[in-house]
């Protein structure tokens, strides 16, 4: 995953600025995911990797699948991916993508896992906390996970708050057992 994220990381980048020069951030941010997602299909995956097709023909077979809705540079993009063996990445690179719009946007997405159920108004407080805290606009999502026992575990982007009963436990117990 780590070389995935290496090899992808150039790419993410050179769209990234070329969409936000042209401030189509959002548009190529939908081309790289519906071409992730295309390319993601294990069995068009399986169809693109056969080492009898031609990096023009595996462009090619992407393209009639996405073209439509690529503009000219999105398909040169994926054309130039093909050439140099990387439309496997395309995943990463979408990922990659959507975290540079996310921080140029003065964005950040934010996962929630509590062990129970947040209503509207504990997930209203919690994004104006954490908003103020990180200095940037939280997208939240939330998950529920009853072994946390309580409280809540915070991912935002490679921040990690536990603030889970079970996480506290976890601590008391290596403290106990050194």
């Amino acid at each position: 995953m780590a070389e995935l994220t290496t090899v992808a990381r150039p790419y993410a980048k050179a769209a990234f600025q070329l969409a936000q020069g042209e401030g189509k951030l959002a548009e190529w941010s939908g081309m790289l995911a519906l071409a992730a997602q295309v390319i993601a299909n294990t069995e068009f995956a399986a169809y693109v990797a056969r080492p009898t097709l031609s990096a023009k023909d595996q462009a090619d077979a992407l393209l009639a699948v996405v073209a439509d809705q690529l503009n000219e540079q999105g398909q040169n993009f994926i054309r130039q991916l093909a050439g140099n063996k990387r439309l496997a990445a395309l995943p990463a690179i979408s990922g990659l993508f959507d975290e540079l719009r996310a921080q140029a946007e003065g964005a950040v997405d934010v996962a929630v896992t509590a062990a129970f159920a947040m209503s509207d108004e504990q997930q209203a407080a919690m994004a104006r906390v954490l908003t103020e805290k990180l200095s940037r606009q939280v997208k939240l999502t939330t998950a529920v996970d009853a072994s946390l026992i309580g409280g809540a575990v915070i991912h935002a982007g490679d921040l990690v708050i536990d603030a889970s009963v079970r996480g506290k436990l976890g601590k008391l117990r290596a403290t106990l057992n050194t």
